[in-house]
């Protein structure tokens, strides 16, 4: 993309291929995913950070490493890998470099990373599970089990169940031994959080989301809302959903971001609103992917796409036209 706008500003174009430099992997990318934040708003404009132009788009690819660059130990020609987003770490001044923001990412035939943002696929799985895998279970993992503490047999309401944060939201839960009401805005998309484990679900365009979630536990509340979603009328359902001494952790706002909250009820019930896009640490990265290779942890994928139909991905991304992940394979 040589400028920010709709979908059509993704062109095809041939380049020289990149060279690893000193502490860098080049990878032949077999897939990457199309994300509503870090794909969609990068390429129109609207996110917080405006990409230095012309940009290539991809957070998470995965792939073969074609080449290594000087002094690379950890990584050879040949090893199938996903990578991390995190490409530089943030400093004092400055947040963290995100591969396909701050860097070229993966939407291409090749892309260059640190090779200690790759971390190797085991066999039998293949990439775009492992890409999927990536991008969201070690977030959801580490959001649930570090940031909320979720417990056993506590309820959590997961918003958007069907989308990747949320398929991954689910399974993560149930391993902790939680009970899990899945929410989404058709019908459908709530029958597919179903059989990804879900114990119930509700539809928050059809019924009243705190009403439901109430019924569903027995009048108590959940525990824990998992939250990606920031819509000005889903929210404070979502908020009113909480038990007493309740969490609501959230990782996005694709609804806007600006919602209203009820204090009283925030400190009457002493709820906590918490922040967090979670940590994704090699651990575990490892943990998610060897958890996928063994059909423990599974992904939800509308469909995969050539590189050259990227425009067409943005569009079924943006008006929400499937379920699951979008993938590309260059």
């Amino acid at each position: 993309m040589r400028e920010c706008g709709p979908p059509e500003v993704m062109r095809l174009e041939e380049i020289p291929t990149p060279a690893p430099g000193p502490g860098e992997v080049l990878i032949r990318v077999h897939a990457v995913s199309v994300n509503r934040t870090l794909d969609l708003a990068v390429r129109a404009g609207t996110y917080a950070v405006r990409p230095t132009l012309p940009h290539v788009l991809g957070v998470d690819p995965s792939g073969v490493i074609a080449a290594v660059g000087d002094g690379v130990v950890v990584r050879r020609v040949g090893d199938r890998v996903v990578t991390r987003q995190i490409v530089r770490p943030a400093t004092a001044t400055q947040g963290p470099g995100i591969l396909g923001v701050h860097a070229w990412g993966g939407y291409a035939e090749f892309v260059k990373v640190p090779a200690d943002a790759t971390h190797a696929v085991p066999d039998g799985l293949d990439f775009v599970t492992a890409t999927v895998v990536a991008r969201h279970a070690p977030t959801a993992l580490s959001m649930l089990r570090d940031v909320a503490k979720l417990a056993a047999d506590e309820w959590v309401l997961v918003m958007g169940a069907s989308g990747g944060l949320g398929i991954a939201g689910i399974q993560v839960a149930k391993s902790l031994g939680a009970r899990v009401i899945a929410a989404a805005g058709a019908d459908e998309r709530v029958r597919a959080a179903l059989d990804f484990g879900a114990d119930c679900g509700v539809n928050y365009r059809a019924r009243d989301l705190t009403d439901e979630a109430r019924r569903l536990t027995g009048g108590r509340g959940v525990d824990v809302v998992f939250e990606n979603i920031a819509d000005v009328e889903l929210f404070p359902k979502a908020f009113a959903s909480l038990a007493r001494n309740g969490r609501l952790i959230t990782a996005g706002a694709h609804g806007g971001g600006t919602v209203p909250l009820d204090v009283k009820h925030l400190y009457l019930n002493a709820i906590s609103v918490i922040g967090s896009v979670g940590r994704i640490t090699p651990e575990d990265l490892k943990l998610t992917l060897e958890a996928a290779a063994a059909g423990r942890h599974r992904v939800l994928v509308d469909r995969v796409l050539p590189l050259a139909e990227a425009p067409l991905a943005h569009r079924i991304v943006d008006d929400r036209a499937g379920i699951g992940k979008v993938v590309l394979q260059p």
